[in-house]
């Protein structure tokens, strides 16, 4: 009898640390995927930033030009509104 109930404790030892290793294991692998997806995430949030530096700053020139045009009456130039200037022509 005491040798059944060791062989069952035995067992139940091995099953038990088996289990404890797999859930390391597993939980190693989720660690490694939480850092992978913060590392994305960070990178993400350099990106949006960049965006939005880049959309203002276009923003902003689309407003001046808005303003050129329409308060100041400024026209974007052409080549046929172009005047050269050469040395020696008065």
């Amino acid at each position: 009898m005491s040798n059944k109930i060791n062989m069952v404790l035995t067992v139940l030892l091995v099953g038990c640390g088996l289990s404890l290793v797999n859930a390391q294991y597993r939980a190693r692998h989720l660690f490694i995927d939480l850092e992978r997806a913060q590392a994305s995430a960070r990178q993400l949030d350099i990106e949006w930033a960049q965006l939005q530096l880049d959309q203002s700053t276009l923003g902003k020139h689309a407003r001046i030009e808005e303003i050129a045009r329409r308060d100041l009456g400024m026209t974007p130039l052409t080549p046929n509104r172009t005047q050269y200037l050469t040395e020696g022509e008065q």
